[in-house]
């Protein structure tokens, strides 16, 4: 009961094969995935391109209208230098805006490692493939907020 079964590797694949992964693409050229942040989630579809983002038929830049969302949802392009590579297609469903850029950059990264596989160690690194799993806490009964309790009165 106690014997240990040795595993053996596979030798009728070559070892160099099975380390080396292919991009996942579908019939058009693109690759899929899927991005989530509090309420939100994002479908995102990337192909060769020059640059382009458009989210729920929109620009990138007419949907988020500020600064800070447009520039959280093109980091995972900018640390990997694809920025002008790749078109990217998205749409986003729920939450609010800040929720769905933090959706959107977690899909758009997703989708670059399905369409780029080598890209996979340093976006892990960066952590962009990591979901943010924080999310809104539920208000309490007896408490103004989720946390915040009722002024204390003396009289």
């Amino acid at each position: 009961m106690n014997e240990k079964i040795e595993k053996k590797p596979n030798l009728s694949v070559p070892l160099d094969k099975i380390d080396e992964k292919k991009p996942n693409l579908d019939k058009l050229g693109r690759s899929y995935a899927t991005g989530r942040r509090k309420e939100s989630v994002s479908r995102v579809w990337i192909k060769s391109g020059n640059g382009k983002i458009e989210v729920n038929g929109k620009s990138s830049d007419k949907y988020f209208s500020r600064d800070v969302l447009r520039m959280i949802l093109e980091e995972p392009l900018k640390k990997t230098d694809r920025f002008s590579n790749v078109e990217i297609y998205s749409t986003v469903k729920g939450g609010g805006l800040s929720g769905q850029a933090g959706a959107l950059r977690h899909g758009i990264s997703r989708a670059l490692v399905e369409f780029e596989p080598e890209l996979r160690e340093r976006l892990k690194k960066l952590g962009f493939l990591t979901r943010d799993s924080r999310k809104v806490e539920r208000k309490k009964y007896g408490r103004h907020k989720a946390r915040r309790k009722p002024q204390f009165s003396k009289r």
